[in-house]
């Protein structure tokens, strides 16, 4: 680093790359008030698919954002998929929860990566104190204790230093910030090549595929099927030995694998690209004040669709700490709870994608017929259904109750609420600050007045059941799911972070006040 040169400009966040990880975190800081400044080397968005999947998770902080309507033109439900054996033979299906959804959303959903990408980008230019830069790159960053200070290298050549409270590594797998830290990768073993095609298919062509995603656990050749938004399909086709990805990128290579499909007739070929699916997981995510976020600080096989997902969830957990930190309302050690939390999470979620890709990518044909006969006895000689939801983990550490706490670590659901004779989803009438929910079958909108104030910035609310006799101060559910859910954790309430996680249950008011308490600890 140049240290001779004068810094040009100062922020609270600089953000280098600018995907869907680094768009959704400038709009976050930037909707907080924060300037911010992100980068990006290409001068556009990346114009064919990667990115398939998203889930109710990630479109519940889109409509937090207010972008929802606008994102799900470009997004449709994830179909279920079947998994198919050795011999052609369905062994189990992963489908997703019922109605009523738990987030309020469909719980899983395909999307089309480019347009869903411009909202992002258009979201965040829009917003008050949000600077993009694009064809610049990040040659260095120095942490100076106080601040990072890092150099950036326009499209012209020329150079210069801006300075940042804070850094936020969002560019990619190669990432140029994990490596400038110093931050090495765990390998959690996993390698497999793959090739990803993705075809626009003729309407007409459209009854030649299966009508639902397929995984064909093939020995000979495994393959997965997606049903993408419209008429997007994808195949996720593993490479063998002796096989050269690159030629096997070429178009009349492509067709050949397609053919017990596809004819060239049948589509437009959008994209072809040949892949390694690693396992891989940084050591740590935070060096001083710079931290990394999305594939600069794990990538996983992709056989459930979670890769941008996860990306969005490190912004998701990171945002509202930093945003706590910056305006002096925790301190500086908050921020090591992001890698705590994030790092075992994703290795949890791995592990389990692993083991799905491991099952699906078997090239024995006999271990592959142990593994059919297996799954199909576990399922009591039928193929077993699992849902998506069931494989995603909760928190398991970090900032969330002490082992044993009710519900500590999951997701909070949000259930529809009736006001004025129509449903609206709870995030939308009490927003998603800390908030402290109450079961208003056991408490009441009295009780409940005593605890506002509690801890500083947590909003108090009841939710009463629906066809309840419900005191005027509470919030009536619609289909009971936030009642079922008090239930079934034996809670009478929650404390509900900023990122939807619950910190905490409680199975009375006793135990309430003993959370609360250790919140107020650990939050300060």
């Amino acid at each position: 680093m140049n240290t001779k040169q004068e810094i040009s400009s100062h922020y609270d966040v600089l953000i280098i790359g600018y995907g869907p990880a680094g768009a959704v975190a400038a709009a976050m800081f930037g909707a907080k008030g924060h300037s911010t400044l992100v980068i990006d080397r290409m001068t556009g968005i990346y114009e064919k698919p990667r990115a398939i999947a998203i889930d109710h998770e990630i479109l519940r902080h889109f409509d937090n954002m207010g972008i929802a309507e606008e994102v799900l033109p470009f997004v449709a439900p994830f179909t279920a998929s079947q998994h198919f054996g050795a011999k052609g033979q369905l062994i189990r299906r992963i489908d997703m929860v019922p109605e009523p959804y738990p987030l309020g959303y469909t719980p899983s959903m395909v999307f089309t990566q480019p347009p869903v990408e411009q909202v992002l980008r258009r979201h965040a230019e829009g917003l008050d104190g949000v600077t993009v830069e694009l064809g610049t790159e990040l040659i260095d960053i120095a942490d100076m204790g106080n601040q990072v200070v890092a150099t950036l290298r326009n499209a012209d050549g020329g150079t210069r230093n801006v300075a940042a409270k804070y850094a936020l590594g969002c560019d990619g797998a190669s990432s140029t910030v994990r490596q400038l830290c110093g931050i090495t990768l765990e390998d959690l073993i996993f390698d497999e090549p793959w090739l990803v095609i993705d075809v626009q298919v003729n309407d007409s062509s459209l009854s030649k595929l299966p009508q639902t995603s397929a995984q064909f656990c093939d020995p000979a050749r495994p393959t997965s099927f997606i049903i993408g938004p419209n008429n997007h399909r994808r195949w996720e086709i593993m490479l063998l030995p002796g096989e050269d990805a690159r030629e096997m990128e070429k178009p009349e290579n492509v067709w050949k694998l397609l053919a017990p499909w596809l004819t060239p007739d049948d589509g437009e070929l959008w994209r072809a690209a040949s892949y390694r699916f690693h396992a891989l997981v940084a050591d740590t995510w935070r060096r001083g004040r710079t931290l990394i976020a999305g594939d600069a600080a794990h990538q996983q096989p992709p056989f459930i669709g979670q890769g941008m997902c996860q990306g969005l969830r490190d912004v998701s957990n990171i945002v509202w700490k930093l945003d706590r930190v910056l305006k002096g309302q925790s301190s500086d050690s908050l921020l090591d709870s992001y890698t705590v939390e994030r790092k075992r999470h994703v290795q949890t979620l791995t592990g389990k994608i692993k083991a799905i890709g491991q099952m699906i990518c078997e090239r024995d044909p006999l271990l592959a017929a142990e593994r059919d006969a297996r799954v199909l006895a576990e399922g009591g000689g039928k193929p077993p259904t699992i849902t998506r939801q069931e494989i995603v983990p909760p928190l398991e550490a970090g900032l969330i109750g002490a082992e044993g706490t009710p519900a500590r670590g999951l997701l909070f659901p949000q259930p529809a609420i009736v006001k004025d004779g129509s449903a609206v989803l709870l995030d939308r009438l009490i927003g998603h600050g800390w908030r402290l929910l109450l079961d208003g079958r056991k408490v009441s909108t009295q009780q409940a007045q005593t605890l506002k104030g509690a801890v500083e910035g947590v909003a108090v609310h009841v939710i009463a059941a629906p066809n309840s006799a419900a005191e005027e101060a509470a919030l009536v559910e619609k289909d009971g799911v936030l009642s079922a859910w008090f239930d079934r954790h034996g809670c009478i309430a929650a404390i509900v972070r900023p990122d939807h996680y619950v910190f905490a249950g409680a199975a009375d008011m006793t135990d309430l006040e003993s959370q609360l308490a250790d919140l107020r600890t650990r939050i300060a």
